[in-house]
């Protein structure tokens, strides 16, 4: 990620201005700003973030300075990122599922804290020689709706097995701690407050008086509409840690709710043939969420400024020589689109950089930082 000086106050004034010759990443740093502290004013705890969702240099470099403290890294290669860019960072290591080599380089990181889903990963941690010093947070999974998809299908133990394995963690002499995922982009506040008195009541089972309580991610990006208002996550929150008898500090790993609605991507249309629209990138670069998430917010520009013709449903293909490279159903575009235009999509900070690919030699982008998103 190639971050110019500020060079213009809107996507479109920099479009009008400029010929790039592929895909742009507009990042305005003043809503990082923001977001962050609305998690940091609101949140009662720690706030780190997830750095799967946009590990760019400039990104972490923005959230280390702005007080980010701890990061929530899935592998030795974001261990080695933080630790090379932000030296006194607490490192939290919870991708419950690694290897004996990824337990040895996150000790050799120095990361503070561990999450586990199954008694097999927590004896991987004793056997590699983790230090006892360290917190180890036991990951639990619900059946609770409210999210585009659900990390209970891939990650966490059930209820019962939890209670087991938290007395387990505890006995083994690591800091005890439970943690959990809503799963991504959840509206419902619901949820929040469902497996926080959950958590209280594993706790509780297990008899064991845990340290902290890891909240997870999964809090809203905006998608381009009307902000997400984060104080009713953070009420909900609240409001479950009532279940405690001893209430545990709390922690949160943003990622998407964080970052996202401080970026917008902008694609060119490369070729229309009827109702079919070739662009210049596609799901094997930084559309690739588009096949699982519903689409952002989306503007169209032309020549003379934003389209404004009917909208008509169309069938979008990316640049590569693959078919399945095509963005879901029939989006509506304007019916006056034309070769050249600009496809402007907000809320698109994460899962941007670091996911796509170079397949086909597609793949690149430039990054343009701007003072605001929308024109």
């Amino acid at each position: 990620m190639l971050v110019r000086p500020i060079a213009a106050t809107t996507p479109a004034q920099w479009l009008a201005a400029n010929d790039p010759a592929g895909p742009v990443h507009f990042w305005a740093p003043t809503r990082l700003d923001a977001r962050l502290r609305e998690f940091q004013d609101g949140f009662p705890g720690q706030v780190t973030f997830a750095v799967k969702s946009n590990p760019a240099p400039a990104v972490i470099a923005a959230l280390w300075a702005g007080g980010i403290g701890g990061f929530d890294v899935a592998s030795p290669q974001e261990i080695a990122l933080i630790r090379a860019m932000c030296p006194g960072a607490a490192l939290h290591y919870n991708n419950p599922v690694r290897s004996r080599a990824e337990i040895r380089a996150g000790i050799a990181g120095g990361v503070a804290s561990w999450s586990v889903d199954d008694q097999a990963e927590l004896l991987k941690l004793v056997t590699t020689g983790v230090p006892l010093t360290c917190e180890v947070a036991v990951r639990f999974r619900l059946p609770v709706g409210g999210a585009v998809y659900d990390f209970g299908s891939k990650f966490g133990a059930t209820v019962k097995d939890a209670v087991t394995l938290l007395q387990d963690v505890a006995a083994a002499g690591f800091r005890p701690a439970l943690t959990f995922h809503v799963g991504t982009q959840c509206t419902d506040p619901g949820a929040w407050r469902t497996y926080v008195e959950t958590a209280a009541a594993i706790a509780a089972r297990a008899g064991v008086t845990i340290d902290r309580l890891n909240v997870g991610g999964g809090f809203p990006c905006a998608r381009g509409g009307d902000d997400a208002d984060l104080a009713p996550y953070f009420a909900a929150i609240q409001a479950g840690l009532a279940a405690f008898v001893q209430r545990p500090a709390l922690v949160c790993e943003p990622g998407r709710g964080l970052v996202a609605d401080a970026f917008a991507y902008a694609v060119r249309v490369k070729s229309i043939r009827d109702t079919r629209v070739y662009l210049e990138d596609g799901i094997y670069g930084g559309l690739s969420e588009f096949i699982s998430m519903k689409q952002p917010s989306l503007c169209v520009l032309g020549p003379e400024g934003r389209r404004t013709g009917t909208a008509q449903p169309r069938t979008i293909f990316g640049p590569t020589c693959d078919s399945i490279d095509r963005l879901p159903g029939t989006p509506a575009l304007p019916a006056d689109l034309a070769d050249g235009d600009w496809l402007i999509w907000q809320s698109m900070g994460a899962y941007v950089t670091g996911v796509s690919t170079a397949f086909n030699g597609y793949g690149g982008w430039e990054t343009v930082t701007v003072t605001d998103l929308k024109d």
